[in-house]
């Protein structure tokens, strides 16, 4: 088997040196640290304790329930706005909403 030299500043090499087992070159050890790195990342799903995961679903679920009504209510003020053709290209808050063709409704 080929073996490659490489340079390691001195710290790092110190760093490798103290989590070096005993029994293990440092050839092992790097191999090592590799294979637990590349840990899957699913192992660390469903480690939240039960109350937190509660909470977590519970603040989630209030969040959509707000987007969603927002949602509604921004769809429908844009919706009575497409249909009052009379409202002079002006939002309820008096924004323009004139596109830079100067054409109502924001369309190129």
């Amino acid at each position: 088997m080929s073996t490659k030299t490489i340079g390691v500043r001195e710290e790092v090499y110190e760093r490798l040196r103290a989590r070096k087992r005993d029994d293990e070159s440092f050839t092992d050890l790097i191999d090592r640290l590799i294979d637990e790195s590349e840990s899957d990342w699913r192992e660390g799903f469903g480690s939240l304790p039960p109350e937190a995961a509660d909470s977590l679903r519970e603040a989630a679920a209030g969040s959509r329930e707000r987007f969603d009504e927002s949602a509604g209510d921004r769809q429908t003020a844009a919706v009575d706005r497409l249909a009052d053709p009379d409202d002079g290209g002006r939002s309820d808050d008096g924004a323009d909403t004139d596109d830079a063709n100067g054409d109502a409704g924001g369309s190129a």
